[in-house]
């Protein structure tokens, strides 16, 4: 089983958390929802003498796929997003990314089907197609690590927001209750934004489920 070391950046004007899911073996390490600062954050992995292997997003908001492309360009490595979000990423009034000043689109190379399993950077790893968010929100689940990263879909003691373009109360929670809530208590949960958590917490305080 690979020791996986996850290294947290806080990046962009909503403070989104940018993950790097770092194989302490090899080096290896996938960048989940790099949203900004992508100059930065290649700095970090060459300090660190790291091998990126691949960019995963969650789910196309601006502020979550933002820095995704630029950040595959220094390293000529793929991003990989779940296969309902390629609209998002190519709409900016579903992206979002006009809270920024400018209307953007985003790309992923590879799109991902639900509980479709892959295998990076010496990781095994669930995709969960988690709507609600946005239409085609996806959450990585690493079962021998015992991690998933959440994306928007599950915050600490909360859930993500609804109200944007083609967001649904109901199948966010029907998301959670479906795809994570299952998860063991142990699991550790990395949110898109704010306090880490974990399922068996959010499964008793978490008053939305």
């Amino acid at each position: 089983m690979a020791p996986l070391k996850v290294e947290q950046y806080v990046v962009g004007p909503v403070q989104t958390n940018c993950y790097f899911a770092i194989n302490d073996d090899t080096k290896e390490v996938l960048v989940i929802d790099p949203g900004a600062s992508a100059d930065q954050l290649a700095k970090k992995i060459r300090q660190e003498k790291l091998t990126p292997i691949a960019i995963l997003l969650t789910h196309g908001h601006f502020d979550h796929a933002g820095g995704a492309e630029e950040l595959a360009k220094h390293f000529d490595i793929k991003i990989y997003a779940e296969e309902h979000e390629k609209e998002t990423l190519d709409t900016p009034s579903l992206n979002l990314s006009g809270w920024e000043g400018v209307q953007k689109t985003y790309h992923a190379d590879v799109f991902l089907q639900n509980e479709q399993e892959i295998d990076l950077a010496g990781f095994h790893i669930r995709v969960f197609h988690t709507p609600g968010h946005t239409v085609g929100g996806c959450c990585y689940y690493f079962p021998y690590q015992n991690v998933v990263f959440s994306g928007d879909t599950l915050f600490c003691t909360s859930v993500g927001r609804t109200d944007f373009p083609k967001g649904s109360a109901a199948q966010i929670i029907r998301s959670i209750k479906e795809k994570l809530l299952p998860l063991p208590d142990e699991t550790t949960v990395y949110t898109g934004h704010n306090d880490i958590t974990t399922i068996g917490t959010e499964r008793m305080y978490n008053p939305y489920l």
